[in-house]
């Protein structure tokens, strides 16, 4: 960082990767402000810079600044790393002390020692404050620490799976299940797969167990599920022409000669899309043509892959699927995962977020086996289909793929 730049920072004021702070702060004080920073996206703290950007200059030496900076992250800060560090001579020579934060590592979540004890800071805008337990979930999520989809959910056991569905997707793998009445087999068999999982001395079911085969999953898990509506014109009115909430388990009940004998989740949604989207009709040859007005294929990828990647860790929230009058939107709540680009997803990057969710889905076939459903299924279909390209589009807290039944509106 240059001069010009560090001024033209402090003029802009602090913001979500920007905090000024004195030389003489608590040492928990600047801990508290680096985890937040580090479990965001990095930035910049400016020693000796007042909150209103004013340039008072560091109070110590550079010397012993820069040994201050790093005493307080490597007794107030875990885990262990290092910062960068550098000084720049301000108006009437008065010094700001430059804290470089970085956040490509997947040691997230960074924490702050406060007393005795040791906290997790998220940035929230110009502020820092103490991460939620789901909010620190998430960052545990972001670093691969921890799989969500195979946590325990609580006051759920074997009596919450449907053995039914279970017993057909062991058909579906071409292996045996036992009787129905061997708990002890049962709960052994589904606990190495990760179905069930066993808490000091309880067995669970998992998020991904519940979600694929849950009785009732949105008991547990109200963030399971979808909200689908279809709208007359080009924006969300109250005036639908049809609406969905779509709950129960994800997969389908598969029937010999791969006929669907009770529909999921995921067969229900791109049902609703299918009885909504009109079609198309054109003369060859003096022959009518007909299709719908969206590939069936490129509807039914974006589904599963926003059911597969969504982050569960955001409670209360469905994938929201809107069929509108010019294209269809479907919404997955939480960013993309695990270092995740749309550029990236475009190439046919491989990276999940539930990976065992998406692994059970792949056995059933709504997972394409090469990772390039993206490419293959929504890109490619939909150029095939009406030449138009697919908006991915991820913002703070959802990732969207909009289909365009015809060329975009201007």
């Amino acid at each position: 960082m240059n001069r010009a730049e560090l001024i033209e920072l402090i003029a802009n004021g602090e913001n979500s990767g920007v905090e000024f702070k004195r030389d003489n702060e608590r040492a928990e004080s600047i801990a508290k402000e680096i985890s937040a920073l580090l479990n965001f996206e990095g930035g910049w703290i400016f020693l000796g810079v007042e909150d209103d950007g004013r340039v008072t200059g560091l109070t110590r030496t550079r010397e012993d600044a820069e040994e201050w900076v790093m005493n307080v992250v490597r007794q107030n800060v875990q885990p262990a790393f290092i910062p960068s560090w550098s000084c720049i001579a301000f108006d009437d020579d008065k010094i700001v002390g430059i804290i470089g934060l970085s956040s490509d590592g997947p040691d997230k979540p960074y924490k702050a020692k406060l007393g005795k004890a040791w906290q997790t800071y998220i940035r929230v805008g110009t502020t820092s404050r103490k991460a939620s337990h789901e909010e620190e979930g998430r960052l545990y999520q972001s670093a691969r620490v921890m799989r969500y989809d195979i946590k325990p959910v609580h006051e759920t056991g074997l009596e919450s799976l449907d053995l039914g569905r279970i017993k057909n997707y062991f058909q579906i793998q071409k292996r045996d299940a036992p009787a129905t009445e061997d708990v002890e087999a049962w709960q052994r068999i589904l606990t190495n797969i990760d179905i069930l999982t066993e808490v000091a001395g309880t067995t669970m079911a998992t998020v991904a167990g519940l979600l694929l085969f849950g009785t009732n999953p949105n008991r547990r898990l109200p963030q399971a599920g979808m909200t689908a509506a279809a709208f007359p014109e080009d924006d969300k009115d109250y005036n639908t022409v049809d609406e969905e909430i779509i709950r129960g388990p994800l997969v389908s009940v598969i029937a010999p000669k791969e006929r669907v004998a009770e529909r999921g989740v995921i067969d229900r949604a791109v049902d609703f899309v299918s009885r909504n989207v009109g079609s198309v009709a054109w003369l060859e040859g003096g022959r009518r043509h007909r299709k719908k007005e969206l590939p069936l294929d490129a509807v039914r990828e974006a589904i599963v892959n926003a059911v597969t990647h969504r982050d569960y860790t955001l409670a209360g929230t469905d994938v929201e699927i809107s069929l509108y009058r010019d294209r269809l939107e479907v919404i997955s709540p939480g960013r993309l995962p695990n270092g995740v680009t749309v550029e990236k997803m475009k190439e046919g990057l491989r990276a999940a977020r539930n990976e065992l969710l998406k692994e059970i889905l792949r056995d059933y076939g709504y997972v394409e086996h090469f990772g390039m459903g993206v490419r293959n299924r929504i890109i490619e279909s939909m150029r095939k289909h009406n030449g138009t390209e697919p908006d991915l589009i991820e913002e703070e807290s959802r990732f969207i793929v909009r289909l365009w039944k015809g060329p975009k509106s201007a």
